[in-house]
């Protein structure tokens, strides 16, 4: 019967042999790094682990009921030189974790520019980064070339030896970008841009994916990672730069809409504010970016005229764009015209109903006062304009308020 569940235990073994210790095979500076400092943590650790279990089953054997001859002593109560040695050697590793722990914590910030490329190579000042912007999409990634002017999704190529500033965000929910043999995992969150340093040291075929669960496709959410010569990366911009359609707005709109096991593909040009416009949530035509919105707040808010202007708020609707069945039409804020646009599209009615002043903004023409306005225009930050319908004096609306009062 034991030989019989030993063998049962064989298929499990075989499944573990599959298994890939990629964190522990790094093949980027960073990521050995990474590496080192979690090996030594376990071996401090172990210093303690390894004697209290020892001592656990070295006790219950000593003291069992069938051993005569051990001393029974039910007054001990202390010792000195066993209290030291309680006490003293886990404050000692307490100390060196927490000295690890705080170098660690600086010299591995995502966020701090490498300063070598190797455990003894320095990085030269003629070493400029590899700028790659990098885009969680549901469920794939994009990653845009600034300086080749390439972007791909799920492949991401760079050059062995070359430092890497990696800019991230997401165009919907929080996702993380984790390539286990390049450096450590770091959040993509919408509307919000994080860092990541990095430098692979070898030529090497591996992958990276999400490591947080971002809906039904994450399973598939997995993007080629290649560390290339320079030769090699120079072919592939080439290959990307072959492809047939660029990347714009338009292009990016449609790729962002859900889709799983997506094959790496390639595009031979690059909007140049796309990465811009996706961190502020404002890719879609005329809409207000949030760091403009911001902008507002930071004056003080749109004041009452914003009311009348029909400023919709700003919502980032994901339920809309991640295709689900419930959840309200995707609402943004518009962009505010410019004079010349106010001055032709904005012309409000004497009347003064309600309709004239209010304008919505849907696939067709954009309309205002019941005159049309082109689609295309061009948002701007400017002071507030005047109507009939408003006060026009500080006497006749009061002191302004911030906008979050």
């Amino acid at each position: 019967m034991r030989r019989l569940r030993l063998l049962a235990l064989l298929p499990l073994m075989a499944a573990l042999g599959g298994c890939k210790f990629e964190v522990l095979a790094p093949t980027g500076d960073i990521a050995a790094q990474q590496r080192d400092l979690l090996v030594i943590s376990v071996l401090l650790m172990l210093i303690i682990i390894i004697p209290v279990m020892a001592l656990t089953v070295f006790f219950a054997w000593k003291y069992r009921q069938s051993n005569a001859e051990a001393r029974y002593e039910p007054e001990w109560h202390h010792s000195t030189q066993l209290e030291l040695v309680i006490w003293a050697a886990p404050l000692l590793i307490i100390i060196c974790l927490g000295a690890m722990t705080w170098m660690g914590t600086h010299l591995l910030d995502p966020y701090r520019p490498l300063d070598r490329i190797g455990s003894r190579t320095v990085i030269a000042s003629q070493d400029k980064p590899l700028e790659v912007n990098v885009v969680a999409l549901d469920w794939k990634w994009l990653f845009i070339y600034p300086e080749q002017g390439v972007a791909t999704v799920n492949e991401l190529a760079v050059p062995v030896d070359r430092p890497i500033h990696f800019k991230i965000t997401s165009s919907s929910v929080m996702n993380a970008f984790y390539v286990p043999t390049l450096a450590g995992m770091i959040y993509a969150m919408p509307g919000m841009q994080t860092q990541l340093h990095a430098v692979a040291n070898q030529r090497v075929e591996s992958r990276g994916f999400s490591a947080n669960y971002s809906g039904a496709g994450f399973s598939k959410m997995f993007f080629a990672f290649k560390g290339m010569s320079d030769s090699e990366f120079a072919s592939w911009v080439r290959e990307a730069k072959g492809a047939p359609d660029p990347l714009t707005r338009q292009a990016y709109l449609e790729l962002e809409k859900p889709s799983e096991a997506v094959p790496a593909t390639f595009f031979n040009a690059v909007d140049p504010t796309l990465f811009d416009a996706i961190l502020n949530l404002c890719v879609e035509p005329g809409k207000m970016c949030m760091k403009e919105m911001m902008a507002i707040d930071a004056r003080g808010g749109a004041g009452l005229e914003s009311a009348v202007a029909s400023l919709l708020p700003l919502l980032h609707d994901k339920h809309a764009r991640r295709g689900t069945v419930f959840g309200g039409a995707p609402s943004y804020v518009v962009g505010i015209c410019t004079p010349e646009e106010l001055a032709t599209a904005l012309t409000l009615s004497a009347a003064g109903s309600s309709e004239a002043v209010s304008r919505r903004v849907d696939s067709g023409p954009v309309t205002g006062a019941g005159l049309p306005m082109p689609g295309g225009f061009s948002p701007a930050l400017l002071p507030a304009f005047t109507s009939p319908l408003l006060p026009t004096s500080e006497a006749d609306i009061g002191p302004r308020r911030p906008s979050n009062s």
